[in-house]
């Protein structure tokens, strides 16, 4: 099926990723390499970044479980020291290609995301960013996060598309399982460059 839409993950595709940042934090605290994304992969689908990104609690509620779970591995880490990294500079490169994919196609956001003003895309000044796409869905304002594949179904159930007529890009492989599994041509996105050429190639623009 022809590409009718491009959906974009915000953090680490629209910007740089959080996880720069995480490293920089782990190497300036003395903490083992990859510390914070393996708190964050423990019982994924309850733990603190989750409950946080789905408003089950709010940010002091995250800097107590988050702590918790982190000295259960050995290394307590409070929350509010890890919610500033998130923040993240954007890609020139990517702004320009969802301009070009808006003249072309149906565009949408799907971010995991803070409520209020810990938001990091509210809190790094990228928010007008936002207002380019068609549709945007928050994690924490409809109550379901990444990798829930409902979340992927109700940006196509907005944007008026079959999945198998979407282009998805996120910087996490476990978000582009269930997108590619739902039948969208799914990219992860390690870098802005190798972002670029992928996208160009899944839709035919020329782009970068």
């Amino acid at each position: 099926m022809a590409v009718e839409a491009v959906i974009f993950d915000f953090g680490g595709v629209m910007t740089s990723s959080p996880f720069e940042a995480f490293a920089r934090y782990e190497a300036e605290q003395g903490l083992p390499d990859g510390l914070i994304r393996t708190v964050n992969s423990r019982n994924p689908d309850d733990n603190a970044w989750a409950k946080l990104e789905r408003s089950e609690i709010d940010v002091a509620g995250f800097d107590a479980l988050f702590l918790a779970e982190s000295t259960a591995l050995g290394h307590p880490v409070p929350g509010n020291a890890i919610l500033p990294l998130l923040s993240g500079d954007l890609r020139p490169g990517m702004v320009a290609a969802l301009k070009a994919c808006k003249a072309h196609f149906r565009v949408g956001c799907i971010t995991n995301n803070i409520s209020g003003d810990r938001d990091p895309v509210t809190a790094s000044g990228v928010h007008d960013v936002l207002g380019l796409f068609e549709i945007v869905i928050e994690s924490s304002k409809v109550g379901l996060r990444k990798p829930d594949p409902r979340i992927y179904q109700l940006m196509c159930e907005q944007l008026g598309v079959e999945p198998s007529a979407c282009v998805y890009l996120d910087d996490l492989g476990i978000n582009c399982k269930p997108a590619a599994a739902l039948g969208m041509t799914a990219i992860k996105v390690t870098s802005e460059a190798q972002a670029l050429r992928d996208l160009a190639a899944a839709t035919g623009l020329e782009l970068g």
